[in-house]
């Protein structure tokens, strides 16, 4: 019997259940919350003058001059990402599932696919861009089958 595993996720919840046949119900495995840190002075090390930027040479004038910027955000979703590939990871290596499927928002699934193992990789049979991290009980198994009903 094959054991599929259905991870629920956005950048801050996610959670993975199996999914069993014939009626198709749904096992909560494991519930992820991944809390969002703010930039504070206290994360930066208490001193965000210099951060601010550059000045402009000799004419003195308070101009700044801005490196690159990279989203904070995008960088926890990336640790969360890796946090779930890693519980999955993990569950088709020690072969407690053998399929998978990912509904998740779409940054999140773009984050989480390319920090599957190959295994995990052969064994997702469906990604579906979604978010249903909010609903529960009965709603949330219908939105799972309306889900994967869906054409690819």
């Amino acid at each position: 019997m094959e054991k599929t595993w259905i991870l629920i996720a956005d950048a801050g919840r996610a959670r993975c259940f199996e999914r069993h046949a014939p009626d198709h119900s749904l096992t909560e495995l494991a519930d992820f919350v991944h809390p969002h840190k703010s930039l504070t002075s206290e994360a930066s090390g208490g001193d965000l003058t210099g951060a601010a930027g550059k000045g402009h040479g000799r004419t003195g004038h308070a101009g700044t001059q801005f490196e690159p910027h990279t989203e904070a955000h995008a960088k926890e979703r990336g640790g969360f990402a890796r946090q779930l590939a890693n519980y999955l990871n993990e569950g088709v290596a020690e072969q407690r599932c053998n399929a998978l499927v990912l509904i998740a928002s779409s940054p999140m699934l773009g984050e989480l696919r390319p920090c599957l193992s190959t295994a995990a990789d052969k064994a997702l049979r469906r990604c579906v861009v979604s978010d249903l991290t909010h609903y529960t009980g009965p709603e949330l198994k219908e939105r799972v089958d309306h889900a994967l009903q869906l054409p690819d």
